[in-house]
C-alpha cells in the first residue's frame, strides 16, 4: 500500500506547470538513451570530454589532467575580429560604396558621397507641393518641441549650478493587473487576480553616483570627409616627371652620402645671389639717437665743469672775505676802537654771568627752605648729598641720587690699614668681608618687623603692643631653655660646642702613635742584623 491510497483525496484542484508539460509531451520509445553520458567514476581512463554535453550541466572532471571547458567557462570567442563591411547593393544593382562613410554614424545623419549629391537641386514650377508653406499645425508642434528641448537644456544647466539641489519629480503611479499562474484559495489569498501599484523610487539628490563617471570614451567619429572626384587617370610625360623631380638637399654642416659638390654649385644652392642688401632704416635712427645723446653729455659735463669753477670762485671770495674781516678786526683793537662784534661777544658773556647768578640764588633759597623746616636735617643731607656708592656700602647707607657732577669723600675712609698693605690671612679664613652690610639692630628691624604703613590693616596701629604679647606660650619648655634672657631682635644665633663632633682629630693621633705591625718588626730586626 502506498502514502496515496492512505490519505484522503484533496479538497483543492492543484494545477502543476511541469506535469502538463510532461503529460503533452509524447513519451519515449526507445530502450537506449541517444545523449551522451560521461562514463562512471573509475571508468574514465581514455575518456577526454570535447562537448558540452559530456559534461552533462556540471563541472569539469578533476581526474581527467586536459584543458575542459565546462558551459564554455574560460574558452576564448571565435568571434570574427574582421572590420570589413558586407557587399551592399542600391536600387540600380551598383555597390553602395558610402558605407564606408556611414559607418559609425547614426542613420539619420545625411552623408553626401554621390556624384549627383554635388550638381544643384533642379529648379521645379512654382506651384510645387514642395515649396508649399507649412501649415499652422506643423508649425506650432515644431516650435514646442524646440521650446522643450531648450527648456531641458536650461534646466540641467541651472540645477547642476545651483548650490541645493531638488528632488526630481517622480513619475505618476502605474496600475498593472497581475493574473497568478498557481490557483486556488491556498494561493494568492483565494484571488484570481491583483492589481499593482507601481511607483518610482524616490533618488536621494545629494547621494554619491554609484558608477564611475570619470572614464574617458572615445569620441564619436568625426564628420565624413568632402566627396573628392577624381579624374580618369593618364599617363605621366617626361616633361612632367623632371618637373616633379626634387634635388636632394645640400647640407653645409653635414655630408653622411659623401658626396662631392664643386663650390659654385653649393653658392648657388644657398640663393645668396638671390638676396637683396637691404639695410634697415633703424640702424640710421640709432647713429643720430648716439650723436644727440654724445652731444648733450659733453654739454652737461661742460656745464658742470663751469659751475664747479663758479663755486670754487665764491667759496675763495668767501675765504678772502673772512680774512680781510680779521685784519680789520684786529687793526680795531690794536687802535682801541669797539666794534659792533666785540659788543655781542660782550653781551653773550654778561648773559651767561646772570645765568649763572640766579641758579646760585635758586640753590641758596632751597637751602633756607630746608633750615627753616628742619634745622638737624640739613648738616646731614648737605653731608650725605654726594656720596659714592662704595663709601656708601662701607658707611652702611643706601645710595643717593647724584644731583650734580661733583663727588665728595668722607674722611673716615682715608688712613685705614684694609688693603693690600694690610697683607694677606690665611688660606684656610674665610673673611671677605670684614663687617656685615648693615648693622644687626637695622638688619633686624627690617627684616622681621612690617611696614607702619604697609601693613596696619593687618595688625593695626599699635604694633609695639602685639610684639610684646606672649599669645603662644608652650605649656613645657624644652631642656636648656632659658626665659630670662632678653627677647632678641635679629635671626637665631647658634654658638660652636666643639670643633670637632666626629672625633677625626683624636682618631688620626691615635694612628700616628701606634706601634708597627709584628711583620714590619721582624723585617727591621733583619736589617740590623745584616748591618751588624
Amino acid at each position: 500500500m502506498s502514502l496515496s491510497s492512505i490519505l484522503p483525496a484533496p479538497m483543492q484542484p492543484v494545477w502543476d506547470r511541469d506535469e502538463e508539460r510532461a503529460r503533452a509531451r509524447p513519451q519515449a520509445t526507445a530502450l537506449v538513451l541517444t545523449s551522451p553520458t560521461a562514463p562512471p567514476y573509475g571508468q574514465r581512463k581514455g575518456w577526454v570530454p570535447r562537448t558540452l554535453q559530456d559534461f552533462g550541466d556540471g563541472g569539469a572532471f578533476p581526474e581527467i589532467h586536459v584543458a575542459q571547458y565546462p558551459l564554455n567557462m574560460g574558452r576564448e570567442g571565435k568571434e570574427s575580429t574582421s572590420n570589413a563591411l558586407a557587399v551592399q547593393l542600391d536600387a540600380q544593382g551598383k555597390i553602395k560604396y558610402d558605407v564606408l562613410a556611414r559607418q559609425g554614424h547614426s542613420k539619420d545623419k545625411v552623408i553626401y558621397s554621390k556624384l549627383t549629391d554635388l550638381l544643384p537641386a533642379e529648379v521645379v514650377a512654382e506651384d510645387d507641393p514642395t515649396l508649399d508653406r507649412p501649415q499652422e499645425d506643423e508649425i506650432q508642434e515644431t516650435t514646442e518641441k524646440t521650446r522643450q528641448a531648450l527648456e531641458r537644456l536650461t534646466h540641467t544647466k541651472i540645477a547642476a549650478a545651483m548650490p541645493v539641489r531638488c528632488a526630481e519629480k517622480t513619475a505618476p503611479a502605474q496600475y498593472i493587473r497581475y493574473t497568478p499562474s498557481q490557483q486556488g484559495s491556498s494561493f494568492n489569498s483565494g484571488a484570481k487576480q491583483r492589481v499593482i501599484r507601481m511607483v518610482e523610487a524616490q533618488r536621494d539628490p545629494i547621494e554619491p553616483p554609484k558608477f564611475k563617471i570619470n572614464k574617458k570614451i572615445p569620441r564619436g567619429p568625426p564628420s565624413p570627409p568632402a566627396p573628392v572626384m577624381h579624374s580618369p587617370t593618364r599617363k605621366v610625360t617626361v616633361k612632367e616627371q623632371k618637373e616633379w623631380k626634387i634635388p636632394p638637399c645640400i647640407s653645409n654642416w653635414k655630408n653622411a652620402k659623401g658626396y662631392t659638390i664643386p663650390l659654385d654649385k653649393r653658392l648657388a644652392a644657398d640663393g645668396r645671389g638671390l638676396q637683396q642688401v637691404h639695410i634697415n632704416e633703424n640702424f640710421a635712427k640709432l647713429a643720430e639717437a648716439l650723436y644727440i645723446a654724445d652731444r648733450k653729455a659733453r654739454e652737461a659735463v661742460e656745464m658742470r665743469a663751469q659751475l664747479e669753477k663758479k663755486l670754487a670762485q665764491k667759496e675763495k671770495e668767501k675765504k678772502e672775505e673772512h680774512l680781510r674781516q680779521l685784519a680789520q678786526k684786529a687793526r680795531e683793537e690794536r687802535a682801541g676802537i669797539r666794534t659792533q662784534a666785540a659788543a655781542a661777544d660782550k653781551d653773550e658773556e654778561a648773559r651767561e654771568r646772570d645765568q649763572l647768578r640766579y641758579e646760585r640764588h635758586k640753590e641758596r633759597q632751597r637751602e633756607r627752605n630746608i633750615s627753616r623746616a628742619a634745622p638737624d636735617k640739613r648738616s646731614k643731607l648737605q653731608r650725605d648729598r654726594e656720596r659714592d656708592i662704595s663709601e656708601q656700602i662701607a658707611l652702611g647707607m643706601p645710595a643717593k641720587n647724584i644731583s650734580n657732577g661733583e663727588v665728595q669723600f668722607d674722611q673716615r675712609l682715608f688712613n685705614t690699614t684694609k688693603g693690600m698693605d694690610s697683607g694677606y690671612a690665611d688660606d684656610e679664613a674665610y673673611n671677605v668681608y670684614d663687617k656685615p652690610w648693615r648693622e644687626a639692630g637695622t638688619l633686624g628691624a627690617h627684616i622681621y618687623r612690617p611696614s607702619k604703613n604697609v601693613d596696619k590693616d593687618v595688625y593695626g596701629d599699635d604694633l609695639d603692643k602685639l610684639i610684646k604679647t606672649n599669645r603662644f606660650v608652650p605649656d613645657k619648655e624644652f631642656s636648656g631653655t632659658d626665659r630670662t634672657t632678653a627677647a632678641r631682635s635679629g635671626p637665631v644665633q647658634f654658638e660652636k660646642d666643639e670643633e670637632d663632633p666626629f672625633g677625626l682629630d683624636q682618631f688620626l693621633t691615635q694612628a700616628k702613635r701606634a706601634s708597627k705591625r709584628p711583620r714590619d718588626e721582624r723585617a727591621e730586626r733583619d736589617k740590623r742584623k745584616r748591618r751588624d
